[in-house]
C-alpha cells in the first residue's frame, strides 16, 4: 500500500464515511473513493460494507487497521520531522523535564522561547530520574533535565541552575514560623514521604540519618507535586524541591528553606553523539535564565 491509500483507509476507518473522510484530508469525496476502490482491488480484500447507507467495516479492515495505525502514525511522525527540517530556524525540540520543573518552570521557558522563536514547535514529556537515560537511548526526547543526574559514560551533562529542598506545610500547623526552619522540626511529626529512589530523595534521606531524625511517614509517593497537594489537603507536611513549593503556595499554604540548606543540581543531559540542535542550545539558555528567575522571589 502507497501512503496515499494508508492515509485514505485511515481516515475512511476512522471517520465512518467517504464524506468526512474527504474533509478531514481537503480532497473530493469522489478522489476518496476511486482511491478506496482502488485499494480493495489491489489487496483483493472487501475492506467496507454498505449497511443502511452507512459504511462498516469488516474483518479484514479490523485486522488491518491494527497495522496500518501504526504505520500512519510513523508517517505522519516522518513528515512533521522533514517539515521542520525544511524550515530555516523551524526545528522541533523533545524535550523531557521531571514533573516538578512541568508545573512552572518549563512551561514558562517554553513560552518564553515562542514568543521569540514562534516557527520552533516542542514536543514535552515528564520522566522521573529512572527513566532519564531510556529516553535518551531511545531518542524519545533529545534533552532531558533533572535534578543531580547520575553520571554515565554516554551523556553529556549541563548544569542549569541548582535549588534546594524546602518544607512546604499548612499555615495553621507553623503559625510563627521563621524565615528557616531546622531539620530536627520534622522529629516525630506526619511527614509526607519524599520521592524515593531519585538522587534529591537519597540526598534528604543522607541528611535525615545523619542528623538521626525519626520521621513519621504518614504518606508515601514517587511525585513532589503529588506530595505538595496531600500537605495542600492537610495529609501532613512534606519535603519538596524549591521548584514544587513556589507552585504549590496558596493562601493555606507555605514554605520555607531549612537553616541548613540541603541544595542540589539541576542539568540538562544529551546524548554524547546527538548534541543539541542551534534551537535546542538556545532552549537550553532560556530554561537556565527561567530557572534563575524563579528562584529570585525571597520567601
Amino acid at each position: 500500500m502507497r501512503f496515499r491509500q494508508i492515509e485514505v483507509f485511515h481516515a475512511v476507518y476512522t471517520t465512518g464515511s467517504i464524506s468526512a473522510a474527504a474533509r478531514a484530508l481537503h480532497v473530493s469525496q469522489p478522489s476518496v473513493s476511486k482511491v478506496l476502490h482502488h485499494t480493495q482491488d489491489q489487496l483483493g480484500l472487501q475492506l467496507f460494507t454498505l449497511v443502511r447507507g452507512r459504511l462498516v467495516a469488516t474483518d479484514e479492515a479490523h485486522a488491518l487497521f491494527i497495522e496500518v495505525a501504526e504505520i500512519f502514525k510513523r508517517l505522519t511522525s516522518l513528515q512533521k520531522t522533514v517539515g521542520n527540517l525544511r524550515n530555516l530556524g523551524g526545528s522541533h525540540i523533545r524535550l523531557a523535564v521531571v514533573p516538578s520543573l512541568g508545573l512552572q518552570v518549563a512551561p514558562l521557558a517554553i513560552a518564553r522561547f515562542r514568543e521569540r522563536h514562534p516557527e520552533v514547535t516542542f514536543d514535552v514529556q515528564t520522566l522521573h530520574h529512572d527513566n532519564l537515560f531510556e529516553a535518551l537511548y531511545e531518542r524519545s526526547c533529545d534533552i532531558a533535565v533533572a535534578y543531580d543526574p547520575l553520571l554515565h559514560p554516554r551523556m553529556q551533562r549541563r548544569e542549569l541552575g541548582s535549588g534546594e529542598l524546602m518544607l512546604l506545610f499548612q499555615k495553621a500547623r507553623l503559625p510563627d514560623a521563621d524565615a528557616t526552619v531546622p531539620l530536627r522540626l520534622l522529629d516525630g511529626q506526619d511527614v509526607v514521604g519524599l520521592t524515593t529512589g531519585g538522587p534529591v530523595g537519597d540526598l534528604f534521606a543522607r541528611e535525615v540519618q545523619r542528623q538521626d531524625i525519626a520521621i513519621r511517614e504518614v504518606v508515601s509517593n514517587q511525585t513532589f507535586y503529588i506530595a505538595a497537594a496531600l500537605t495542600r489537603c492537610g495529609a501532613g507536611m512534606a519535603v519538596v524541591d524549591e521548584f514544587t513549593a513556589r507552585a504549590s503556595v496558596d493562601a493555606t499554604t507555605a514554605f520555607r528553606p531549612f537553616e541548613t540548606p540541603i541544595r542540589f543540581k539541576v542539568e540538562c543531559v544529551h546524548l554524547e553523539d546527538r548534541p543539541p540542535s542551534k534551537a535546542a542550545a538556545q532552549f537550553i539558555a532560556m530554561l537556565a535564565s527561567t530557572l534563575r528567575q524563579v528562584r529570585e522571589p525571597q520567601v
